[in-house]
């Protein structure tokens, strides 16, 4: 490891979506001559082996730590912290250059902790954007409470953020909703968000154009200072090549990536409807049944990544496709049985619009390639991502949200074929945010925010820069 540029720790919570876009960083980070650490879980090496293999320079290093137990969230990060911190420690006190700071990810809020005791500053990186890191963080900050659990109509508010944003209860944080003040580890969950916003510094990937509001909001009440706020996104737009490329970007895909480019270029511009859930949901049976019968009342195309289930998931709650579905839409419908080349996909001049969970990794690429937003949020920041993507944006149309609201199939079939129309306004307005997004990562506030967060890092290594 050089010792001549600032060496820095990233440290990525050990989930796919977590993990790509902070790649994605670092990959940057590297372009722009930082050293970095990366540390990795024997269970996600597989998903970094390319990310490894492209980045051989003596800059970048691993350090694999141990795998937190397939325990719930809130227990997995408790877990992280007890196995981890001491590890850690030991490694920063016996290293010969350590690291000048800590990047990780807004779940290992404890980092802050160890940063404070090996007296360097840590940063957070946010995968999700500022409107839903900021919900997400007054909630735990001011703790809103409803008189009835079991109403799950009732409204929570949040004046202190733009635009007002209110919520029925059930689209509150699940862990919130369900976890008892007192408990241990909703605290620790707490805590970690707290110790966000003591941190030094916060790396969000979005974009000015896409959350001014919020992201003026964020620097304004962080505590960290407007100065120490960077939005470097869409990180996966800054290099083409990005931190994995596109055609393996999260994994490899279930089918080969070219026959589902030489499907899509006997399509039309714009006629055909991708459909994913990202890589943890699991559509229910009615879902799954009311989505398959309007797509094939619809008469589009379309494309349908349909997860397995696994050991996460009952099988009697999952949904399959319906007997001789596939058989039926033959010819304009494509059936992917597991992992999609996803980026490759959208980016294509066939697709036209996206049925997503509107998970953050999802929002972006989607915006990035200019499509219409079909919104169907399942839990998690999502139902805050698709109220961005449709009233604030104006370039999505909501399809459904959750097991709440499931369309029939016929509203499903006019929704679905309307969202490939030509003179549709949100695909007006898709094309005008994808330009923005390339304009800001091409010279733009995300380039210059990227640079100021170099210098700051530089700046640190040098043994400057370090005061709150």
């Amino acid at each position: 490891m050089s010792t001549n540029t600032a060496h820095i720790l990233v440290y990525p919570f050990p989930a796919p979506g977590h993990i790509i876009p902070l790649l994605d960083l670092t990959h940057l980070l590297l372009t722009h001559g930082l050293s970095i650490t990366l540390l990795i879980t024997p269970n996600n090496q597989p998903l970094l082996h390319s990310f490894l293999c492209s980045h051989t320079s003596s800059h970048l290093q691993h350090l694999v730590l141990p795998d937190p137990p397939r325990i719930r969230l809130l227990a997995c990060m408790r877990s992280l912290r007890q196995q981890h911190y001491p590890i850690l420690l030991n490694w920063f006190q016996s290293h010969p250059s350590p690291p000048f700071a800590i990047i990780s990810d807004f779940f290992l809020g404890w980092t802050h902790q160890l940063a404070c005791q090996l007296a360097i500053p840590r940063l957070v990186f946010s995968p999700s954007g500022a409107f839903a890191f900021s919900v997400t963080t007054s909630l735990w900050r001011n703790q809103p409470q409803t008189e009835n659990p079991n109403n799950v109509d009732f409204m929570l508010s949040f004046p202190e953020i733009p635009n007002s944003p209110t919520y029925p209860w059930w689209q509150i944080s699940h862990i919130y909703r369900t976890s008892k003040e007192g408990d241990p580890n909703r605290e620790f969950f707490r805590d970690c968000f707290l110790a966000n916003f003591e941190s030094w510094g916060v790396v969000i990937n979005s974009f000015v154009e896409l959350e001014r509001v919020h992201i003026e909001h964020l620097k304004g009440n962080s505590g960290i200072g407007s100065d120490r706020v960077w939005s470097v996104g869409p990180l996966l737009l800054h290099d083409d090549g990005g931190s994995i490329g596109s055609l393996s970007r999260g994994g490899s895909s279930s089918v080969p990536c070219q026959q589902v480019i030489t499907w899509l270029e006997e399509k039309g511009d714009n006629s055909v409807v991708y459909i994913c859930f990202g890589s943890r949901e699991m559509l229910t049976c009615k879902q799954m049944d009311e989505l398959a019968s309007g797509l094939e009342k619809s008469g589009i195309n379309f494309i349908w990544s349909v997860r397995q289930p696994n050991e996460r998931h009952a099988s009697a709650e999952c949904g399959v496709l319906p007997d001789g579905f596939e058989d039926r839409v033959a010819g304009r419908g494509f059936i992917i049985n597991g992992w999609a080349p996803q980026l490759a996909i959208l980016r294509n001049r066939a697709v036209g619009a996206f049925l997503t969970h509107c998970g953050w990794n999802s929002v972006l690429e989607g915006i990035a390639s200019g499509v219409v937003m079909l919104t169907w949020p399942m839990g998690a920041d999502q139902f805050i991502n698709a109220e961005l993507l449709v009233d604030q944006l104006g370039v999505g149309i909501r399809v459904g949200e959750d097991t709440q609201k499931i369309l029939d199939s016929d509203e499903l079939a006019r929704i679905l074929a309307e969202s490939v129309a030509e003179n549709l306004p949100e695909r007006q307005r898709s094309k005008k945010i994808k330009e923005a997004a390339l304009t800001a990562v091409k010279g733009g506030s995300s380039d210059r925010d990227l640079d100021e967060l170099v210098k700051r890092l530089i700046e640190l290594g040098n043994g400057r820069g370090v005061s709150k």
